[in-house]
């Protein structure tokens, strides 16, 4: 007879219990010393690659019953290390322990949404916003396929990934097909399917289907990536403009302007234009591109896909 079995002793069940909530509530404080212990000591970079174990059944025979608590840890580590590393005033950075933490957290509950959903984001991010590397992407969103496959919203993150990063416009309309087929796949994937065959990447499309992510995220995150994207379009299309007053500027004057206040006491301008974060723009006097974003901007970079080159100034 077992504690479980409705016939043990009320007593005996009754401490069996009592150990698996002692048990619980030894974990939870542990994860509660150990991020207070991150907040007040931070570890060093060579400590913390030293604190992980990089197989999934290693970790898993350790975490006894304890596979979701200890994900939910391997991904806080995720975290930390993205945004640590991205912030980081370093010119050369590197994420070499994104991956596998992610992975961990993925292996020991394979339906984690958070985990590849955003995690498929943070690997296809360019350098230095991330790895750069969308091929991790779709991997780990297969991975959340094969355990999960009716989730569509991972094939819709997969035609993501194929047209934002990758330009593959064909394969991205595939996915987004693919994900309006399955149960409960949003009705506007099957038009930006057909919008993408259409017309590919044009700033248009894109602008759409940033639109839709801010529109129907259900995390603050990504809803703020959304945000960004689109005012990063709201700046492409205000420098077209910028642009277009600097060229007419040059034709009249025979020269490009190279300082705002030159366009003002022309006329051209009331003020010096401020891109969507309030920053101004420069006038790059003979750069490739005549009006560009200023370094401190928030929105920078933007899009390499989608910026327009301007003739050289000779």
């Amino acid at each position: 007879m077992t504690a479980d079995d409705p016939g043990a002793p009320a007593s005996t069940r009754a401490g069996t219990w009592a150990v698996v909530v002692a048990a619980a509530m030894l974990v939870a404080a542990a994860l509660g010393l150990q991020a207070w212990r991150n907040r007040a000591c931070p570890v060093s970079a060579a400590e913390t690659a030293a604190l992980y174990i990089t197989s999934a059944k290693a970790v898993d025979r350790a975490a006894l019953s304890f596979d979701a608590l200890v994900a939910d840890v391997y991904w806080i580590r995720a975290l930390q290390h993205y945004g640590g590393t991205r912030l980081a005033r370093t010119a050369d950075k590197d994420y070499p322990l994104l991956r596998p933490l992610i992975e961990l957290a993925t292996s020991l509950d394979p339906r984690f949404t958070i985990a590849y959903r955003f995690g498929a984001i943070f690997f296809a991010e360019s350098p230095p916003d991330g790895p750069g590397r969308p091929d991790w992407s779709l991997a780990l969103l297969q991975k959340g396929l094969d355990a999960t496959p009716d989730k569509w919203q991972y094939a819709m993150d997969m035609g993501f990934i194929h047209y934002w990063w990758r330009q593959d416009y064909k394969t991205a309309a595939a996915w987004f097909e693919r994900a309006a087929a399955m149960p409960g796949g949003s009705w506007w994937l099957r038009s930006m399917a057909a919008t993408t065959l259409a017309e590919g990447g044009d700033r248009q499309s894109s602008r759409r289907m940033w639109q839709e992510i801010y529109e129907t995220a259900d995390h603050e995150w990504l809803k703020n990536n959304a945000r960004i994207r689109l005012a990063q379009f709201d700046a492409l299309e205000q420098m077209d403009v910028l642009d277009t007053l600097v060229k007419r500027y040059q034709g009249v004057f025979g020269r490009r302007p190279g300082r705002w206040s030159d366009l003002v006491a022309a006329g051209y301008l009331r003020g010096e234009p401020l891109d969507p974060a309030g920053t101004p723009y420069t006038i790059e006097p003979f750069a490739e591109f005549s009006v560009a974003l200023a370094p401190s901007s928030p929105l920078q970079p933007l899009p390499p896909q989608f910026i327009k080159k301007a003739s050289r100034v000779p």
